[in-house]
């Protein structure tokens, strides 16, 4: 059963958590890190985000993020999909 829709509206506050499939991890150097906290610094660019708190480890990460303009799907669509295709191509792996 697939989870229901996530609630968005202007202005809102969101916690946001995303785990490594099987719980493998999703961090594995300080230059995937580092891969990560840029991409992050780009999206608050790209999609006006606002990210209050972070908490990175290595099979998962934590965000408090507010979206003024109700798009977290869009956003995090866009940070869980290039941050997989970076990780994966600088890994040489893929999933």
């Amino acid at each position: 059963m697939a989870r229901p829709l996530r609630i968005e509206y202007p202005g809102g506050w969101y916690h946001v958590m995303n785990r490594g499939r099987r719980d493998e991890q999703i961090f594995l150097e300080k230059r995937d890190y580092r891969t990560f906290l840029d991409l992050l610094m780009e999206s608050v660019e790209l999609w006006n985000l606002r990210i209050v708190a972070y908490c990175l480890m290595p099979n998962h990460y934590h965000l408090l993020v507010q979206t003024p303009e109700a798009n977290l799907s869009r956003c995090m669509r866009h940070i869980n999909g290039i941050y997989t295709q970076r990780f994966n191509r600088f890994n040489q792996c893929d999933g």
